[in-house]
């Protein structure tokens, strides 16, 4: 088996550039959020690892979605509290097996990705609109106050965990939005007080760099992997 380099310096800018915003934040406050330091960490290092195709992602993962969930649940942000315990958590463990079937030849840890077809795009595009304007019609029939940006955000993040477990590059797309959307929501939570939001404010900040950046990377690598076939 290959030896493969995890880190570069650009990994290394997101997860010190977390830690010591994390430090910042605490240090301005004048109290320690454990409980969101571990997300911020936990989360970074997770797309850190997930941009790169590596396997490992799933095992920062895990932490991170549970404590995520708990943090959302004391917020009383239901969907998100649901979204990540009941369906993030179950699916770290079906990504963690799934990618292990497409390591790439010579290494335990580097995911194979690829290309949807033109068809395969045109149909799940179609199906995510169609699943954002079926939640968004339900729960304004439950009263949410913005029932069509929290659909948008929660089946955005749907699709691409189906499309992150299958290793599909369009993945990075919606991760994009989603984390364009949470980051917006977390601000205006940060505004009016909520617990944890100052620390969750900083990692969706870095996770929105960081899809950006995993975007281009699993372009390349489905391009590169594409090409040795």
């Amino acid at each position: 088996m290959k030896k493969d380099k995890v880190f570069g310096p650009f990994d290394w800018f997101l997860i010190i550039g977390i830690i010591a915003s994390s430090i910042v934040y605490s240090i301005a406050n004048n109290e320690i959020d454990i409980i969101g330091t571990i997300v911020s960490i936990t989360g970074i290092i997770c797309v850190v690892l997930g941009a790169k195709g590596y396997l490992s992602n799933y095992i920062f993962g895990l932490i991170n979605v549970a404590l995520y969930a708990y943090i959302n649940f004391q917020s009383k942000l239901w969907g998100t509290a649901a979204l990540n315990g009941l369906y993030y958590l179950p699916m770290e463990f079906i990504g963690f097996f799934s990618w292990r079937k497409r390591l790439q030849e010579g290494s335990d840890n580097l995911v194979a990705p690829r290309f949807l077809t033109n068809k395969a795009r045109i149909w799940i595009s179609l199906a995510t609109v169609a699943l954002i304007a079926v939640c968004g019609w339900i729960l304004s029939k439950f009263g949410d106050p913005k029932p069509y940006q929290d659909s948008a955000s929660a089946m955005l993040c749907v699709v691409a965990m189906l499309l992150m477990v299958k290793a599909y590059s369009e993945q990075w797309l919606l991760w994009n939005i989603s984390n364009a959307i949470y980051l917006i929501m977390w601000i205006s939570l940060f505004i009016h007080g909520e617990p944890h939001s100052g620390m969750m404010v900083l990692m969706w900040v870095f996770y929105l760099i960081n899809s950006i950046r995993g975007q281009i990377l699993w372009n390349k690598m489905a391009r590169d992997f594409a090409d040795k076939q």
